[in-house]
């Protein structure tokens, strides 16, 4: 038999798990926002993630869910045809196709700098 002590934290701390993956999911999975809006700690946070497997893939489907938010925008500004978005979306998903940045090295070696160079470890 359980006792009324026994229960009470356990339904405090499911109901600010609860309030806290709300703020989350709020602020777009801002870790910081939603701990200030409950007022705990980043640690209270990370500790619930840790040790609630309910709590820690709640918090996977928010960034996913997040994510996929992201990628909506991403295509409809594509669809729009702003640039930007369009850059962005060939450097990573058109790699293959050869749309990736490279820097090109250009090294020039100054002959006269080497000759001396050369001079003055003969010297030494």
């Amino acid at each position: 038999m359980t006792t009324k002590k026994e229960i009470e934290p356990k339904k405090v701390k499911g109901r600010l798990k609860n309030a806290l993956l709300n703020a989350y999911d709020k602020s777009m999975g801002n870790i910081s926002s939603a701990c200030r809006t409950v007022n705990v700690s980043r640690e209270t946070f990370y500790r619930f993630k840790r040790e609630d497997p309910v709590f820690a893939e709640r918090v996977t489907e928010i960034d996913e869910s997040n994510l996929d938010f992201a990628e909506t925008v991403l295509l409809k500004n594509i669809r729009e045809g702003k640039e930007t978005s369009l850059i962005f979306f060939l450097k990573t998903k058109g790699r293959d196709r050869g749309y990736v940045e490279r820097v090109e090295n250009d090294i020039t070696i100054n002959p006269f700098l080497e000759l001396m160079k050369s001079v003055d470890a003969e010297e030494d």
